[in-house]
């Protein structure tokens, strides 16, 4: 079964080393195959985990692990495609991927491991860093105003938005899990600890602010989603924000739905050669 590397580039207290685990429990739980399921990713430290656990993988460009995997679940739909990278990649290099992976709705899960920095070049700022915070590259101060990835995908229509916290692993199986079953695009976006070259945000600093949403708490209410997904500084809420069923993409398309998978048709060559003859 899914099984993962004991060796890696992370330094020594890295969230990743939470996520990777979670990722691996939440396979389990729901009793899929190494072989059926592909992780695609992009560049950062983030971005590493797919070559430690037991799943194909595609490790494309900096900001392109969307379209990677959307590209691999429209080639073959019966395939568990989930993509992961870092807030960086995802909501920087790859911010206009993710504005139109929500629109588009497509069964991908993606998995944000967002540490408010890039980790992997030494610590500058992310789209997520607060602002005011210093940096290894911003010594004054970042200038802008950060990102807030759940309220962007909230606004744009996304059906499954939620958040996580690298610490409470069971939980975040959990919420790996539910994302992954949800029928569309799912965003789970994991708070994590960067102890190499974020010193703002630390486990401390995390533990102190971080709360589950109340069992009350109604997912379906987005209203009441968007006031969560606002909230950040002295209470973080962590959990599913809101859910709501929608038609996910392929079954909105015909040659997607009532076919077999593209992966499984049979290929002509000649065609090829017929389509590439009208460049001529």
């Amino acid at each position: 079964m899914f099984t993962v590397s004991k060796d890696t580039a992370w330094c020594p207290g890295c969230g990743n080393f939470g996520i990777l685990e979670a990722l691996r429990d939440a396979l389990i739980s729901l009793n899929l195959e190494p072989h059926r399921v592909v992780i695609a990713s992009g560049i950062g430290q983030a971005a590493k985990t797919p070559q430690y656990i037991t799943a194909n993988m595609f490790n494309g460009l900096h900001g392109r692990s969307l379209p990677a995997g959307i590209g691999i679940k429209l080639a073959n739909k019966e395939l568990t495609v989930i993509v992961e990278s870092g807030d960086g990649c995802s909501y920087g290099e790859g911010g206009n991927h993710f504005i139109h992976a929500v629109r588009r709705n497509l069964d991908i899960t993606h998995i944000v491991h967002n540490n408010q920095v890039y980790g992997l070049t030494k610590g500058q700022a992310s789209p997520t860093t607060a602002k005011q915070q210093k940096t290894e590259l911003q010594f004054d101060g970042v200038q802008m105003q950060p990102l807030n990835p759940l309220a962007v995908a909230l606004s744009l229509g996304a059906g499954f938005v939620a958040r996580g916290f690298f610490a409470d692993k069971k939980q975040l199986a959990s919420l790996i899990a539910e994302a992954i079953s949800y029928r569309g695009y799912a965003l789970l976006d994991i708070l994590q600890t960067c102890p190499s070259f974020n010193k703002v945000n630390t486990f401390k600093w995390y533990k102190e602010r971080v709360y589950y949403v109340l069992p009350q708490y109604d997912p379906t209410d987005i209203a009441q989603a968007r006031q969560t997904a606002e909230e950040w500084g002295e209470r973080i809420p962590l959990g599913v924000i809101y859910r709501r069923e929608q038609a996910e993409y392929a079954a909105l398309h015909p040659m997607l739905c009532a076919n077999p998978p593209l992966a499984d048709l049979p290929l002509d060559p000649q065609s090829a050669k017929r389509f590439m003859d009208d460049f001529r």
